[in-house]
């Protein structure tokens, strides 16, 4: 029993390992990422089947691989659905398909590009919605069952299953060509896959609901597949500018929670607690994304910005000024609301809470800020350094009203009491 209990977390292991690679190569072949996961599901069952029994291989990834091939030539031979893909891609090449094992072994053995860039263009194709390009990154490239990713996301298993259905689907109706854009394309292509590696870890790193303001697992997988991504890409500035990001901000994931799971604030954080490792790795993923052709994009001047605050010993030693001038760049090249929220916190820290207040006020109306929490508990913070506690309050209290984390609310209902109770104080004897 030990020894199938053992051989089922080999299985488990290896498939988190090979997984996206294994259908990957499985993709480039049958053009149908759908397709590609079943083909690696049925080797995954095979071996829940064969290893307990006759141990684990040697190297477990080429069995699952060949395996797979297998079970793709066997639907080959008898699968009109199978069948009728391969004289599609005959016809696209202009040759005729073969229907020969041995050809199409050689075929899966071709170098077509990077397997693992190409699968990652394909599941953050624009076609796709940003939260079904999450799902479909997790799901292929990440491993995840679709049970983990619902948990991970809170959302309903059979939500993110339609999801994943559906998503499979549209690539396969539009036949999407599974392959790395070059040039232009790549650039223009890239931004999307960025974007789902950030809203992997944003979603890691503050949790937008739940019970826990830190999901782990998840910054941990984004950092994988943006070291991934930057090592495929070594041109790219802006691979290296988000794992830059990614890195710095994940080096202070152990100080940001309290002894009770609780969030603590950027500021309050004990910073010897902050990883050297990753800040380290950040920095230099950072004078990567400097050293090539250009400015520095917006992930790479969010890393800037991440490692002034990382070189900082101190909270009070803070380049807030050098901060505000690179928030001021970044306003200029990406304009949006956040952004602005954001260089307000940073002109209130360089100049007085008087100026990060002016640009609050003037952003408040903002449609992409209505229901944002972070607004309300941003001016509320400005408000209690100028001392105007009643306002502050019921700042907090409303953005206490409009997270659906359950530690930040508790977080935002303590400064509630902190500025009201020292509002109360300062009226007594």
């Amino acid at each position: 029993m030990a020894g199938e209990a053992d051989a089922r977390v080999a299985v488990e292991t290896v498939w988190r390992i090979e997984s996206a690679r294994l259908i990957a190569g499985l993709a480039r072949m049958v053009r149908d990422v759908g397709l590609a996961e079943d083909l690696a599901q049925d080797a995954l069952l095979a071996a829940l089947g064969r290893w307990p029994q006759s141990g684990v291989p040697d190297n477990p990834g080429a069995w699952l691989m060949a395996t797979a091939k297998n079970r793709a030539i066997d639907l080959m031979r008898r699968d009109a659905t199978f069948q009728r893909k391969g004289e599609e891609l005959a016809r696209e090449v202009g040759i005729q398909f073969a229907m020969e094992r041995a050809d199409f072994e050689a075929a899966l053995e071709d170098e077509v590009g990077d397997d693992l860039l190409g699968l990652m263009f394909i599941c953050c194709h624009p076609l796709l919605s940003p939260a079904a390009r999450v799902a479909l990154t997790l799901r292929l490239l990440g491993g995840l069952s679709t049970a983990e990713i619902a948990r991970a996301f809170l959302a309903p298993e059979q939500t993110v299953a339609q999801r994943l259905v559906r998503a499979k689907r549209t690539l396969r109706d539009a036949k999407v060509p599974f392959e790395v854009p070059s040039g232009s394309a790549l650039r223009a292509r890239l931004p999307s896959v960025l974007e789902v590696i950030y809203l992997v870890f944003n979603e890691g790193y503050a949790a937008s609901s739940g019970e826990d303001w830190i999901r782990p697992a998840l910054c941990e997988e984004a950092l994988r597949l943006g070291r991934v991504l930057a090592e495929l890409l070594p041109g790219e500035p802006e691979a290296h500018g988000l794992i830059a990001l990614l890195e710095i901000q994940a080096s202070r994931s152990s100080a940001r929670l309290g002894p009770g799971g609780e969030p603590v604030l950027l500021l309050d954080q004990d910073r010897s607690r902050w990883d050297p490792l990753l800040i380290v790795r950040g920095r230099a993923a950072l004078q990567r994304a400097e050293a090539l052709p250009g400015p520095l994009g917006p992930y790479g001047l969010q890393a800037a910005i991440a490692a002034c605050h990382a070189q900082a010993l101190r909270a009070e030693d803070t380049d807030w000024i050098k901060i505000a001038a690179l928030y001021d760049a970044l306003s200029q090249l990406t304009p949006s609301a956040i952004v602005e929220l954001n260089r307000a916190v940073a002109l209130g820290m360089a100049f007085g809470p008087e100026a990060g207040l002016e640009l609050i006020d003037r952003i408040a109306g903002v449609p992409a800020l209505r229901g944002y929490h972070l607004l309300p508990s941003v001016r509320g913070d400005l408000l209690a350094k100028l001392g105007r506690g009643a306002e502050a309050g019921a700042e907090f209290r409303r953005a206490a009203s409009l997270t659906a984390n359950e530690r930040e609310r508790a977080l935002l209902e303590r400064r509630v009491t902190e500025v009201e109770g020292r509002r109360q104080g300062s009226c007594g004897p």
